[in-house]
């Protein structure tokens, strides 16, 4: 019997299309002798859709005949309820059409919404299986700094950092800037805390640039980090396949920025336009290192995948000062443009066998939820008694 396998993709996010890219990348390279693959479209509106269609790319030129092409569907959020519904009810019929029972869920959305624990929050109260990490370590990841929090107390090194929300901005500005200049001096990166792909980052060299970017930035998230800015940098990634107890890390790579960082046409258009996704940046693999700063990368990458609890497979991306070889932590990309497959066949791990670990990762982690104790069982109104509350202070009486 084949495992039906829903790939979840596009979504309420700035890089709906690298989602879709990524989607159909993971989808072409899934065994169909094994899989049934249902591939589920979220709209950029929040609507979800199944459908042939789908799997072609072309498609999604005029996104409006495509769903068109396709039916709507939802999943129920209640526990243990795997179907896949029409979303409309036939005229005669009583209850949803069930589309397919899932066994598993395979998100490939990448940003809000969608990689920042907000999809996964559904998957965890539905309880089906599902590849990646969970609501936590999502949220934990997906959020610049709360991850630099967390890693900077585990010991893993981060660059210095000052972050604030919008509203301390437009409210504490010039207090803000003093800290900042204090604090970091110039230059300096400013990055919205929950957005990947390099979205709504800039350099800032001087006060005037310092307000443009934080201007900018503010567009995109509520939460603002300002990064001290390693001029003598060097990029490297790694990616982690497995969970926080049992990992491994892939070859290093070095992707090839145009300017002081990675743009987002660096990243998913190699410079130009493109339909490769993450695949189709410049890189370098194996990334041009010693063995042992490759190594000891590779050693950082795991930590950081282990402290924050991860699962499935993130990419870890890494900075090295080349002034003293200094390594930071620079971000965690818990559901990577391409899945990262790239990496992995570069360390021996086709792109197929990866889709396959990222199912049993998914099956085994649920046998392990499935072991432990939750019980729901007593009901403190059958006791009888006063049970205050039900009433303000005074309490209420059964």
């Amino acid at each position: 019997m084949k495992t039906n396998v829903a790939v979840f993709f596009g979504g309420r996010s700035v890089e709906h299309e690298i989602s879709v890219i990524s989607a159909l990348q993971a989808i072409n390279a899934m065994n169909k002798e094994k899989y049934n693959v249902i591939p589920v479209y979220i709209s950029k509106q929040g609507r979800w859709f199944t459908g042939a269609p789908l799997l072609e790319i072309r498609n999604y030129r005029d996104m409006d005949a495509l769903t068109a092409q396709c039916t709507e569907v939802f999943m129920r959020p209640e526990y243990g309820d795997y179907n896949l519904y029409k979303a409309e009810v036939a005229r005669f019929a009583k209850k949803n059409t069930i589309i397919s029972e899932l066994h598993v869920v395979l998100p490939v959305l990448h940003g809000t919404n969608g990689e920042d624990g907000v999809f996964e929050g559904l998957l965890e109260t539905i309880g089906i299986p599902f590849a990646g990490c969970n609501t936590l370590s999502s949220a934990n990841g997906m959020d610049k700094i709360t991850m630099k929090m967390i890693l900077r107390e585990s010991g893993i090194l981060v660059v210095d950092y000052v972050w604030f929300t919008d509203r301390q901005w437009f409210t504490q500005k010039d207090e803000l800037i003093k800290k900042i200049e204090d604090t970091l001096g110039y230059p300096v990166i400013v990055k919205p805390a929950n957005l990947g792909s390099s979205v709504g980052i800039g350099k800032a060299a001087d006060r005037q640039q310092l307000i443009e970017k934080i201007d900018n930035a503010e567009r995109f998230s509520q939460r603002i980090i300002v990064e001290h800015l390693v001029e003598q940098l060097k990029e490297i990634n790694c990616s982690v396949l497995g969970d926080a107890d049992d990992h491994q890390s892939s070859v290093c790579e070095e992707p090839i920025k145009t300017g002081d960082f990675l743009s987002y046409e660096d990243k998913y258009m190699g410079g130009t336009k493109s339909t490769q996704g993450m695949q189709a940046s410049e890189k370098r693999i194996p990334a041009l290192l010693p063995d042992e700063v490759s190594e000891r990368i590779r050693h950082i990458a795991g930590e950081t995948f282990r402290v924050l609890s991860c699962h499935g497979v993130s990419r870890v991306d890494v900075m090295i000062d080349e002034k003293d070889g200094q390594v930071y932590v620079n971000e965690i990309n818990t559901i990577p443009g391409s899945l990262s497959f790239y990496l992995w066949e570069a360390s021996g791990i086709t792109f197929e066998s990866l889709m396959d670990r990222l199912v049993a990762l998914a099956l085994k982690r649920k046998r392990d939820i499935d072991r432990k104790t939750f019980s729901y069982d007593s009901n403190i109104f059958a006791l009888g008694g006063g049970v205050k509350g039900a009433k303000g202070a005074k309490g209420s009486k059964f």
